[in-house]
This record gives structure tokens, sequence and C-alpha cells, in this order.
């Protein structure tokens, strides 16, 4: 059995925890996801998986409100690279981006958590050098989806 949450979509708009057996809110469902809890929203009706769409509402409302993330400009360059020519790459690109900058977060945290039993410089120029090689690798596995005859 997974530990996976199902959440249904009702034609009425209304999400419905499984799980919890009661309806819950898109603040909810954002919740799950900031809690790294694992889950699927199925569309009652067609049985299809909705999720993306889901998160998407997610994005859009907390975009609307406050200081957005994305910018006019970003956005503008997220719908140009929506074309078959840059697609792969340009997904390929933003997901070793945002796993990168999730990575050093965490490398961040675990070394501030060691700096007040080591040294400070030393620890900053260890993620430093951790920097260095990842945005290499990166940069590497980027241009070989761009231009695979190069590899």
């Amino acid at each position: 059995m997974t530990d996976e949450r199902i959440i249904k979509k009702y034609p009425n708009r209304r999400l419905y925890d499984t799980n919890q057996s009661c309806y819950i809110t898109l603040n909810d469902v954002r919740d799950l996801v900031l809690a790294s809890t694992p889950f699927k929203v199925i569309d009652r009706q067609s049985g299809d998986d909705i999720t993306r769409s889901i998160l998407l509402q997610i994005i859009m409302e907390q975009e609307s409100g406050g200081q957005p993330l994305f910018s006019a400009n970003i956005l503008e360059q997220f719908i140009r690279n929506y074309s078959d020519t840059t697609r792969k790459g340009f997904t390929e690109y933003m997901t070793q981006s945002v796993n990168l900058f999730t990575n050093q977060q965490e490398a961040m945290r675990e070394q501030m958590h060691k700096v007040l039993a080591g040294t400070p410089l030393d620890t900053w120029l260890k993620v430093g050098e951790q920097n260095i090689q990842t945005w290499q690798k990166m940069q590497e596995s980027i241009l070989g989806s761009i231009n695979p005859k190069s590899k």
C-alpha cells in the first residue's frame, strides 16, 4: 500500500482528501507540499491525474498576492521556451537549477550548524568549491542536451 494521499476534485470544484475523509482547500494542499507529503489529485468524473493543474492554481494564488516570485519578463521567457526546439533543454535547465538551489539551501543549513563547531572560513570555502563543481556539471549537462553531437 502506498503512502501517497489521494485527493479527489469534484465537479463543484471542491477537493476531498480521501485519507482524512474531509473536504480541504488549496491552502491545505499547499501545506501538504510544504510538509513534503506525497499526494495526487484525481478528477472525480474522469479519473485523470490533475495534480499539476492544482499546483499551478496554488502558484497563481501566490503570484497574485504580495510580492510575486516571477516577473513578467520571466513569465514571457517561460512562454517562449514552450517551443519544441527549446522545451527539452529548458526543462532540464529549470529542473537542475531548482535542484541546485534546493541542494544549496540544505547545504547552507548543514554548514551553518557546523559553523558553530568549526572554523567559519573553512566552511565557506567548502561551500564555494561545491558551488563551482555543481555549476560546472550543470553547464556540461545543459550544453550536452542542447548540442548532443558535442558529447
